[in-house]
């Protein structure tokens, strides 16, 4: 199980941006499609922006696909001195 502390040290990956250009999809499209600005897509894509929830599946579901597909959790390396 996580905790606290181990969150601090994790990221969240996506690849939305390949799969909105495999879609034939610009931001404003994929933002229209789920009810966000464009803006949020692009921090989102840029992983600025941790999604919501309902956000995430939605953005999966437009795409096709689902949401453990597009999002990964990935841990940082701690700095070894």
């Amino acid at each position: 199980m996580l905790n606290i502390a181990d969150i601090s040290i994790m990221q969240l990956l996506n690849n939305i941006k390949q799969h909105r250009a495999r879609c034939n999809l610009t931001q404003q499209q994929l933002a229209d499609a789920v009810g966000v600005s464009r803006q949020t897509i692009l921090f989102v894509e840029k992983g600025q922006y941790v999604p919501s929830t309902l956000l995430a599946f939605k953005i999966a579901r437009r795409l096709g696909m689902s949401v453990d597909q597009l999002f990964e959790l990935q841990e940082h390396a701690e700095d070894e001195e």
